[in-house]
């Protein structure tokens, strides 16, 4: 796997309960035996579920839905060397994709990770 998904498997993993798995000899990013990030074999491709985001991510090069019927549900093949995506970008839609997967419990575990301290 290139350095980027590298990184982003890092990223994902770190996301509460979080694991790797190796289904169909590609590695998978799982929450409660869910995948919520795929990263293509050889392709430079991360596949993510998006809801909020897939309107702006269609709009960037070679973006495209995933096929299997899974891009009739949000799910999009992103190339991770593609103009205008950077490391932040890229970890924010596995970081949706994994809100719209994962249970709420954890969701709410997640976003109190990273509430704000309150001032005062």
């Amino acid at each position: 796997m290139d350095r980027a998904r590298q990184k982003l498997l890092r990223f994902a993993l770190a996301l509460p309960e979080a694991y790797e798995d190796h289904p169909w000899d590609e590695t998978v990013a799982k929450v409660r035996k869910k995948v919520f990030v795929f990263f293509g074999g050889t392709q430079k491709l991360m596949t993510v579920k998006l809801v909020e985001s897939h309107g702006h991510a269609l709009s960037i090069a070679g973006v495209k839905p995933t096929g299997y019927g899974l891009g009739d549900s949000g799910w999009l093949n992103i190339p991770v060397d593609a103009p205008g995506l950077d490391h932040e970008l890229l970890c924010d839609w596995v970081e949706e994709s994994y809100r719209i997967v994962a249970p709420k419990r954890l969701v709410a575990e997640l976003d109190a990770k990273v509430a704000p301290f309150p001032s005062g």
